[in-house]
C-alpha cells in the first residue's frame, strides 16, 4: 500500500505536462510540451511479466485500464480499495519511475 500511494504521489509530481523558459533576454516565453503518447490496449493483452509484477507488489490491486507506448513502456491505470493512481513498467516488468 505504501508503494501505491509513494507511486502516486512521485507521479503527479512529475506530471507537469508544460514547462516555460523565459531568456535573459528579450520578454519571449518559450513553451515547451512535454507528454508521453500512450495507446490504450486490453488488459488481456499485456505481458505476463508485468501482470506478474503487479501481483507481486500489488497484489490487492485491479487494473482498470491498460496502455503502451511506443518504446514498450506499460501503463496501468490501478485501483487498490477506494483508491486510484497509475503504475508505470517496461514490457520486463520492472517498474518505472515517472
Amino acid at each position: 500500500m505504501k508503494k501505491l500511494v509513494l507511486s502516486v504521489a512521485v507521479l503527479l509530481g512529475s506530471l507537469s505536462t508544460f514547462a516555460a523558459i523565459a531568456p535573459v533576454q528579450n520578454s519571449v516565453e518559450k513553451v515547451i510540451t512535454i507528454a508521453d503518447e500512450y495507446t490504450e490496449i486490453k488488459i488481456e493483452e499485456l505481458p505476463t511479466a508485468v501482470t506478474d509484477a503487479l501481483k507481486i507488489a500489488y497484489p490487492d490491486a485491479v487494473i482498470s485500464k491498460a496502455y503502451v507506448s511506443e518504446t514498450k513502456e506499460y501503463k496501468l491505470d490501478v485501483k487498490m480499495g477506494d483508491k486510484e493512481g497509475s503504475l508505470f513498467a517496461d514490457e520486463n516488468g520492472k517498474w518505472i519511475q515517472k
